[in-house]
């Protein structure tokens, strides 16, 4: 969210680069609805005054009837007035709410992945397309994604794996959180998988995004099912004043993802790239501001790290304004090579928020000089498991119909090949 004074301070400026991601900020509905916030909080303050001069007054003697009807008509003006303050306050909320992060200027111009910017490449050679197949295909000929199995359960958009594709889904999460915590210094937390409407709009889910979302209602309780881990792990500190000398915190787990993609009909109907339930592991860091851009860095790079430890190829891009999440300012998507599909497709995002999440979830960090400001919050993928499943599958295949796998994998699974019918080697 972000500070009404400064978005009208900023004027011109802020239009503009609002205007990057398609946005059109009112900047007169913004300062009409500060000013009326203002205006009924002055009323407050100044109707309280006189309710406490009346009060002192009053103490020099016994009050007259005339004197208590002014005092209890006074405190109902105040009552009208603190009503019409949280009324005003909640309508400049709402306004602020709906109004995106500001892009970084290094951002490129663009609304869709094809203005991304392509950084660098990482891994192997891709290997050709030509004669590649599909991960949906690959995964049924070996008997350890069943498709079908998924929607007699549940519907479209699930999947179900079993034998030694469960085995390799466990140890491709046991290995990020291993490389995260004992190498890149994460702590670990298993945390929620649902969590309230203040959580959800703390991170930025709410209330812009609640089609995408699962809820749940149980009597007057209403809950949500998390659409990644960086909803709980952004939160653990919402309310709360961060001494600067302790960050940057830096936060993982990984938790089963649910998203109803409501926007997302027609689109990847086969295999695992697109379900309305996945697991993933999160990286979250919450750190000063001044320290963003090069915490965004380093989360990119631990993120590639997962993918040449599995020797997959890959590439990393910086995404345009107009296609970057609704919280972000600047994010890199890191793409990983499916041949059977003939393209990258992105198998992490990370994103640098500065300040825009912690002014929603009250996220402030105390200076050396005691000054007390909005934290940086950032967020990442590291790695979903079926997507990295699926590019596992399509780059590892191997002529004789089996699928081979990196050897940073075997102390987890206990094998370095999948055969066809699902044995293991």
């Amino acid at each position: 969210m972000h500070d009404p004074n400064e978005l009208i301070a900023a004027g011109d400026e802020a239009v503009r680069r609002l205007a990057r991601r398609r946005h059109t900020l009112d900047l007169a509905a913004v300062d009409t609805a500060l000013r009326a916030r203002s205006a009924s909080q002055g009323e407050v303050t100044r109707l309280r005054t006189e309710l406490n001069r009346t009060a002192k007054i009053r103490r020099s003697g016994p009050p007259t009837e005339a004197e208590k009807e002014a005092a209890r008509a006074l405190r109902a003006e105040v009552q009208r007035a603190e009503s019409a303050a949280r009324t005003a306050s909640a309508e400049l909320t709402e306004l602020l709410l709906g109004i995106p992060n500001l892009p970084l200027d290094a951002v490129p111009d663009g609304d869709s992945e094809k203005e991304a910017v392509e950084v660098r490449r990482g891994g192997p050679e891709p290997r050709p397309a030509e004669g590649a197949r599909h991960h949906a295909d690959l995964g049924e000929s070996l008997g350890i994604l069943d498709a079908p199995a998924a929607a007699r359960l549940s519907g479209a958009r699930f999947g179900l794996s079993r034998g030694a594709g469960a085995r390799l889904e466990r140890a491709l999460g046991d290995f990020f959180l291993d490389l995260h915590t004992r190498e890149h210094g994460y702590t670990e937390h298993a945390v929620p998988f649902l969590v309230g409407r203040d959580t959800m709009t703390g991170t930025g889910q709410l209330p812009k995004f609640e089609e995408d979302l699962f809820r749940t209602q149980v009597g007057d309780r209403e809950l949500f099912l998390i659409p990644t881990a960086e909803v709980p792990l952004t939160n653990l500190v919402a309310g709360r004043l961060l001494d600067a000398r302790e960050l940057p915190y830096a936060f993982t787990a990984r938790t089963p993802c649910f998203r109803a993609e409501a926007g997302a009909y027609g689109r990847d109907t086969r295999g695992v790239l697109r379900l309305h339930q996945f697991e993933k592991v999160e990286l979250v860091r919450i750190c000063a501001p001044e320290q963003a851009q090069e915490q965004l860095e380093l989360m990119v790079s631990q993120a590639e790290e997962c993918l040449r430890r599995l020797e997959l190829s890959f590439r990393t891009v910086l995404l345009p304004a107009g296609d970057m999440g609704f919280s972000a300012r600047m994010t890199y998507d890191i793409e990983v090579w499916l041949p059977g599909g003939g393209a990258f497709r992105e198998i992490s995002s990370v994103s640098d928020c500065g300040t825009f999440q912690a002014r929603r979830a009250d996220i402030r960090v105390k200076g050396a000089d005691g000054r007390k400001t909005p934290a940086a919050t950032l967020n990442g993928s590291a790695l979903p498991i079926g997507r990295t499943v699926a590019a596992l599958l399509e780059q590892g295949a191997q002529d004789d119909g089996s699928v081979l796998l990196p050897e940073a994998l075997v102390p987890y699974t206990g094998f370095r090949r999948i055969l066809p019918g699902g044995a293991t080697a």
